[in-house]
């Protein structure tokens, strides 16, 4: 008996806890309420028309003026409420008050019309049958969205109707009840199947906009979820005057963990993070925008307070993560910030400048937060001033190579070149390698570039005594297509240059991008005959598994680890355990950055051969005698 009074209690009631549900419904009634009013007013007065001469002037002009009135009030009010914005609280409060108002309106409507039938002749009592049984299934069909108030209206009106005519002791109204009866019963059914059908796409809808917002990993918001959050941030404090920050933290050392140990880790690794940076903020928007890349939007902070919540966040994503299956893993993780007001634009150039900054953390300062100042701005602006004059340039005529050479501290010989790219730009003269190398790899200009450099780089060698080889650095970008490489390929065999006398250098940057594709390309260029190196080993976040999987022919130590290394025990032994690394490998190894006597003593000592730096020759154009180099090496 319980269950059923609660059951029904529930069936009359409006959803509890469905607020999609009930906005839904909402929408749809601020439609069709008007119109239901519409039709109940016109059969109303038109059969007060009917009834005009012979029923008593209360029943036929007074009481359908009170009816009017409480239907006009509420036609205006659901009229104005459409296409608004409502809260919950007031859309729950609304569809309560419909309920409610349906079972008194239904009553009235219900004993006026019965209230009508003594007066005037069959004709008249046929249109009171016929009034009350098109106006509930009228009513029944506007009120359809929600099952209570068209339940509580079918019912009270049908139960009167059936009870009234089925007893009036004339055939005709008795099968009139029948048939009212019947048809009243299909309908409620046939409401029950639609409600229903409402309701299922009601929740179809809202899990498909919470897939389509939601990260299915993390269950954080997701890149489209957070670009629309933005947008609204942004507006709201363009319209208070409130400080907005956007911050993009990109994770240091994900992709390894992934290549290493699995998707299935690099997934729980992911969902570590997300949990990690869902707790330390707590109150703040966090999203993952994708791959191993997360976003934060920040309202009404102070600037000085972001670069040390910024350096928190960083700090705390160094911490080891302990994953459900029994890894213990470490990464870190760089962040860029942008703020408003303190940078106009809007909600995109704001999320640009942060990423702008992220770049600039990943550059100069990994693993820590780097706030977009006005000097990033001009930056971003000579970027953007230099990337229009890379697509404005012939770059056959503009781009040239010069040559650094490579030295055998044992043979006392230069035994290799590197190739290094120079641009002579039309509109700006020379630009630095700095600046226009990077800009070129993140419009993806870069890949046009790099045949023209090769091809005149091999050009040069072409020329060399056959025992010197030449070194090209390859861009990430480079290692992403089969065509990209294909064309190095058509370069390489159009070059003259025998395979064997070129070593390709890539970075550990470009290999942390896609490992295995990296893997695949390097592999078909080593085929080839070309060596692969290294370069800047030591400066990113490659282990050595990775390495040794890797077709590598040498390895490249940083400059960074030999600058007065003779004068730091600690870059000393880096040094020698990279070398003693590379011979366990069996690998080459040259040291970049050599610049005085005493760190090529330092390195001589230390068992280095190859070497490579200003001591021994700047980049120019023109390759520089080998006896001049020889000679200042043993000075």
């Amino acid at each position: 008996m319980i269950a059923a009074f609660r059951f029904l209690r529930e069936f009359f009631s409006v959803p509890r806890g469905q607020p999609e549900l009930r906005q839904a419904q909402y929408r749809a009634f601020s439609k069709q309420i008007p119109l239901m009013y519409f039709i109940l007013l016109t059969n109303t007065w038109i059969l007060c028309g009917s009834v005009y001469s012979s029923a008593p002037i209360e029943l036929s002009i007074y009481f359908p003026m009170v009816l009017t009135a409480v239907c006009v009030f509420r036609i205006a009010s659901w009229w104005r409420s459409r296409g608004k914005s409502t809260t919950d609280d007031h859309v729950a409060r609304a569809l309560n008050r419909t309920n409610r108002l349906a079972a008194v309106i239904a009553i009235a409507f219900t004993t006026w019309s019965i209230s009508l039938f003594p007066y005037g002749g069959p004709l008249q009592q046929a249109h009171v049958a016929f009034y009350m049984a098109i106006t509930v299934v009228g009513c029944i069909f506007c009120l359809m969205h929600l099952r209570s108030a068209a339940f509580i209206v079918a019912l009270i009106v049908n139960i009167g109707f059936i009870a009234f005519f089925a007893t009036s002791g004339e055939p005709v109204f008795i099968a009139t009840a029948a048939n009212i009866a019947l048809v009243s019963v299909t309908m409620l059914i046939m409401l029950l199947i639609y409600y229903r059908d409402f309701t299922d796409m009601v929740r179809a809808r809202i899990e498909n906009h919470r897939l389509a917002n939601l990260d299915p990993l993390t269950n954080l918001p997701n890149r489209r979820r957070f670009f629309s959050e933005l947008v609204e941030a942004f507006a709201t404090a363009t319209t208070n005057g409130d400080g907005l920050a956007v911050a993009v933290v990109d994770l240091d050392g994900f992709k390894p963990v992934n290549d290493t140990y699995g998707h299935v880790v690099g997934d729980e690794l992911l969902i570590a993070v997300g949990d990690r940076l869902g707790a330390l903020c707590k109150s703040i928007f966090v999203a993952r925008l994708g791959g191993d890349e997360f976003a934060l939007i920040l309202r009404g902070r102070e600037q000085h307070e972001l670069l040390g919540f910024g350096n928190l966040v960083c700090a705390r994503l160094r911490e080891s993560f302990a994953l459900p299956n029994g890894h213990m893993v470490q990464i870190a993780g760089s962040m860029g910030i942008a703020t408003f007001p303190e940078h106009d634009g809007d909600a995109m150039k704001l999320y640009e400048k942060a990423d702008y900054a992220l770049y600039h953390s990943k550059r100069n300062r990994r693993g820590q937060a780097v706030v977009f100042t006005s000097r990033h701005e001009e930056e971003l602006r000579r970027d953007a001033d230099i990337q229009q004059a890379l697509t404005r340039a012939d770059l056959e005529h503009e781009l040239q190579v010069v040559f650094q050479p490579i030295f055998s501290l044992r043979s006392r010989q230069i035994v290799a070149y590197e190739a290094l790219a120079r641009w002579h730009s039309a509109e700006f003269g020379i630009v630095s390698p700095a600046q226009f190398i990077p800009v070129a790899e993140r419009c993806d200009l870069v890949q046009q570039m790099t045949p023209i450099l090769l091809q005149k780089a091999l050009a040069n060698a072409a020329i060399w005594d056959d025992d010197i080889r030449i070194s090209f650095n390859l861009s990430a970008k480079d290692l992403t297509s089969s065509e990209g490489v294909l064309r190095l390929i058509a370069t390489i065999n159009d070059s003259g240059v025998s395979p064997a006398r070129i070593d390709l250098e890539i970075t550990e940057t470009s290999i942390l991008q896609d490992i295995e594709r990296v893997h695949l390309y390097a592999r078909m260029l080593r085929d080839l005959g070309c060596g692969i190196s290294l370069d800047d080993f030591g400066t990113g976040f490659s282990s050595l598994s990775q390495l040794h999987s890797l077709p590598l022919t040498k390895i490249k130590i940083d400059r960074s680890f030999v600058s007065d290394l003779h004068r730091k025990p600690a870059s000393y032994k880096i040094v020698k355990s990279m070398l003693a690394l590379a011979r366990d490998m069996g690998l080459g190894c040259i040291v970049e950055g050599v610049e005085s006597a005493e760190e090529t003593a330092a390195l001589t000592e230390m068992g280095c051969d190859h070497v490579q730096g200003y001591y021994f020759g700047r980049p120019a154009a023109k390759i520089e005698a080998p006896g001049q180099i020889a000679r200042r090496a043993a000075s």
